[in-house]
């Protein structure tokens, strides 16, 4: 296999030649002059001709030293333009985001605060991909996901912005008609929703203040790969869901559905924004994630309020 071509050393070479001395190219480069000595000998030694003519008083190109030295400097141009204009996105957002979002968390939370971010940043694009589905953000080539759940260990960089609880609803129709469960156990005789995507899409797990812990698996008439896609017949009274608060904190509070297995609840899961590891990240996903978390905070808070306050008497 052959080898790489030696770029430093011809980067060294240009140097050299623009600044007609090893000691200036030295001083420029922040490198010891024996070092850049060796630079320009090693690749003599691999072109297999001299480069230059060394006297105490002059360096002089050879006639394959000037052959070499209008590609060299082109070269060490191209580079330099190359890693300017890294740097340069490196430290202002500049460019493209690839963002991958559950689909209603995105259609109902993220896709509403995009145009404040845009006209914060009008440079950076954003790649939005809507999926229920676990993405693979490493194999995918995604920047950024966000996540909503309780995670599982993994490699990824994770970041826990805000609480997002869960519950177990049905609409006061179906509990008229088929009574109302007050026990997680009680589920087992019921009709229930199940999501595909969940950690454990066929298994409900519940504790009470007393710490006893009940894990379920129910069943019923209709399973869905998007949280969403239960409502209508939720809301017509065919069955009993498990939705996070951001789909179903709005029927809660219109009174649509009933809470139903107070006393008990779920492993609360939370909001993270997940990144694949190393860094430095470009400037351009960091602006997103600082957006992101700032304002999903803010939510959060937001949502604990008005559930506080709907408690109270």
């Amino acid at each position: 296999m052959a080898k790489l071509p030696d770029f430093e050393a011809m980067a060294i070479f240009a140097k050299v030649v623009e600044l007609r001395s090893f000691a200036s190219a030295a001083r420029e480069l922040k490198f010891s002059k024996a070092t850049v000595s060796k630079a320009v000998s090693r690749l003599e030694e691999r072109l297999g001709a001299r480069l230059f003519n060394r006297s105490s008083r002059r360096l002089a190109l050879t006639d394959a030293g000037r052959a070499l030295s209008v590609r060299a400097a082109q070269l060490l141009a191209d580079a330099e333009a190359v890693e300017n204009e890294a740097l340069s996105q490196a430290a202002a957002p500049r460019g493209v985001v690839r963002l991958a979002v559950p689909m209603t968390f995105g259609q109902r939370v993220i896709a509403p605060l995009l145009p404040e971010f845009l006209a914060q940043y009008p440079d950076v694009s954003i790649d939005l991909h809507l999926s229920d589905a676990m993405v693979d953000l490493i194999g995918e080539g995604f920047d950024i996901g966000v996540r909503i759940a309780r995670l599982p260990d993994s490699s990824l960089v994770a970041r826990r912005l805000c609480p997002m609880p869960a519950y177990t609803v049905a609409a006061p129709s179906y509990l008229k008609k088929y009574g109302r469960p007050t026990h997680p156990m009680h589920l087992a005789q019921h009709r229930c929703f199940s999501y595909a995507y969940r950690t454990t899409p066929d298994v409900w797990h519940y504790a009470n203040a007393a710490g006893e812990e009940v894990s379920v698996r129910p069943s019923g008439p209709l399973r869905v790969n998007n949280g969403e896609a239960v409502i209508p017949a939720l809301l017509a009274g065919y069955g009993i869901a498990d939705l996070p608060d951001f789909i179903i904190g709005e029927a809660i509070a219109k009174k649509q559905v009933e809470v139903v297995l107070k006393g008990w609840k779920q492993a609360e899961g939370a909001v993270h924004l997940v990144m694949p590891p190393g860094g430095p990240r470009p400037a351009r996903v960091e602006a997103l994630i600082e957006f992101l978390a700032t304002h999903l905070s803010r939510l959060g808070r937001a949502a604990a309020a008005a559930r506080a306050r709907e408690a109270m008497p």
